[in-house]
């Protein structure tokens, strides 16, 4: 079952979401849709990878619209059903009882002949030998409280280690995907104290460091898991001293992203805007900058792979040849995204308020998760200014998007979506999608004319949706902030929200109104081919270059062979 050259070196890619499948629902969003990407570029470039994850066999949720509100509803999934289980089981400790944990293989598929699968583990407690209570660590990807958290990142990062161990893995390098992986630095520390590393604890720090890549993902305090002390001493007794967790977390309150960032011997946030933001934030620490990107096969509509098939052959495996989508002619691509966008329109039937949208009117999409600092509103703040746009410019919104269960914010933000929805109708058709995941983030990034990105700065890392429908030629209008900032060229790619370092959102709202009226809209609008050359060069200048491959090629030689 497992390949007889797990042996070769690897790098060992630890996430607490991946995802890989439409039916696999273990990930909630941009975190987990990227670690998916990884595995696919690591596949399809041949790079040694193997992925470490949990189960999470309730998956996130699945979003259902009731009167206008969130209600979340489990989706199981049987892992049975799409991977093959593992032959071994280990233990971990956990507030001093012994838990197992045992685990699925699942192989992503690769493009080239002359390159393996690449391998994902998924960790499962779910097992007779665990306590009832036990066998539920991995059921709910971010579910229950802050100790049944702190638990499963004992399962991911102590469990993780040990079942590579099993399988007899030969890991020259951890990364470290965000900071909900960070307790493998602290098994490995084990291992090298156990072993008699000579020079003691700062040797063994030492040793790991040169073990583990951390890239760290947001500059919001509730993306950064923190604990009380005293729970972790608790959850950890008999695993790891209360001194050791001191020396490497002496902060207030035990954070994972400290703890990452002191044990990690190199350190990368996901655009350049968001490491130096991340500098900030953790002053005395070296952070490089690896932009995100996306996977280029994954997130192209059919329609446009056809496209690229005819004058860019090998694009997929060399994402960088969609420089040449210049020299597409503007009817064929115009033709390609009229088709993404009636699958678009098509998929949405049964969506309330679908039957109102028109193919042929200029449509804006926006989704992503509903959270205060993605300002889900800024569209809607001024109704009354929409409407007189519409009025001579009709324009519609589709919008998606799913709140994490415990954000009462951001669960009214879908309300309000709801309540402008009906404001706005019979002016401005807007057209909320339930249950946003991969399947309709294809569809979405694909079949709109406009993304349109609105984060409180510095606050967005990088952002990916963007990305998606670049691939697609779709243009941004997006405040400058994560990816943005380096993928903007006004009325080349896209349009930029407010001013570079501006933070005011009445300024960036009369910024999107007036970019929408005065330029993006009548551009749309004008048929002398100028919104075809906006197309083409979203492709060619974002397309080319903000994909996994690119990202993937930048980690392999600046931070896994370093």
């Amino acid at each position: 079952m497992k390949p007889a050259n797990l042996s070769r070196p690897r790098i060992a890619y630890f996430s607490m979401e991946i995802a890989l499948d439409e039916g696999i629902p273990t990930y909630s969003g941009g975190l987990g849709v990227l670690a998916g990407d990884m595995m696919r570029s690591a596949a399809d470039l041949g790079v040694p990878m193997i992925g470490v994850t949990l189960a999470s066999r309730q998956g996130y949720f699945r979003q259902e619209i009731r009167d206008g509100r969130q209600a979340e509803q489990p989706e199981p999934w049987d892992p049975a059903a799409h991977a093959q289980r593992l032959p071994c089981k280990v233990q971990v400790r956990i507030a001093g009882r012994v838990v197992w944990v045992g685990g699925w293989w699942y192989e992503v598929q690769t493009l080239c002949r002359q390159f393996q699968a690449v391998p994902v583990i998924l960790l499962d407690t779910d097992l007779p030998e665990n306590a009832p209570e036990d066998r539920r660590l991995t059921d709910s990807l971010y579910g229950g409280d802050e100790a049944y958290r702190l638990q499963q990142e004992i399962v991911l990062g102590f469990g993780g280690v040990r079942m590579l161990h099993a399988l007899g893995a030969h890991v020259v390098k951890y990364h470290l995907n965000e900071g909900h992986s960070a307790l493998l630095t602290l098994e490995l520390l084990r291992e090298k104290e156990a072993g008699g590393e000579r020079g003691g604890l700062q040797e063994a720090m030492a040793a790991v460091r040169r073990q583990c890549v951390f890239t760290t993902h947001t500059p919001v305090e509730a993306g950064h898991d923190q604990y009380p002390h005293a729970m972790v001493e608790q959850a950890l007794s008999g695993s790891v001293d209360p001194q050791v967790l001191h020396t490497v977390c002496p902060d207030p309150r035990f954070n994972l992203t400290r703890l990452a960032l002191t044990l990690s011997g190199w350190v990368n946030g996901v655009a350049a805007r968001h490491a130096e933001t991340s500098r900030t934030l953790f002053p005395g620490y070296e952070v490089h900058a690896i932009t995100n990107g996306v996977h280029a096969l994954t997130w192209t509509a059919a329609p446009l792979q056809a496209l690229f098939d005819r004058y860019m052959p090998q694009w997929c495996h060399e994402p960088e040849l969609l420089v040449r989508a210049l020299r597409i002619p503007d009817g064929e691509v115009a033709a390609a995204h009229a088709a993404a966008k009636q699958q678009l329109l098509q998929s949405l039937s049964g969506v309330a308020g679908a039957e109102r949208l028109d193919a042929r009117r200029f449509t804006i999409g926006f989704a992503r998760r509903m959270t205060d600092y993605k300002r889900p509103g800024l569209l809607f703040s001024d109704p009354e200014r929409l409407r007189a746009v519409a009025q001579r410019h009709p324009f519609q919104v589709v919008v998606s998007g799913k709140a994490h269960p415990h954000d009462e914010a951001g669960k009214q933000h879908i309300a309000s979506l709801h309540a402008w929805a009906r404001e706005l109708a019979g002016s401005v058709p807007v057209v909320f999608v339930p249950d946003y995941r991969m399947e309709v983030a294809r569809r979405v990034v694909a079949g709109v004319d406009l993304w349109l990105n609105t984060p409180q700065p510095p606050l967005e890392a990088s952002g990916t949706s963007g990305m998606k429908a670049a691939l697609n030629g779709v243009p941004s209008l997006s405040v400058l902030d994560g990816w943005w900032v380096e993928g903007c060229e006004e009325g080349v790619t896209g349009w930029a929200i407010g001013e570079d370092g501006e933070r005011d959102a009445h300024r960036h709202a009369e910024s999107l109104y007036d970019k929408l009226e005065r330029v993006i809209l009548p551009a749309f609008a004008a048929e002398d081919g100028a919104w075809a050359a906006i197309m083409r060069s979203t492709i060619a200048r974002n397309g080319s270059y903000f994909n996994s491959h690119r990202m993937i090629r930048r980690y392999v030689s600046e931070a896994y062979w370093n």
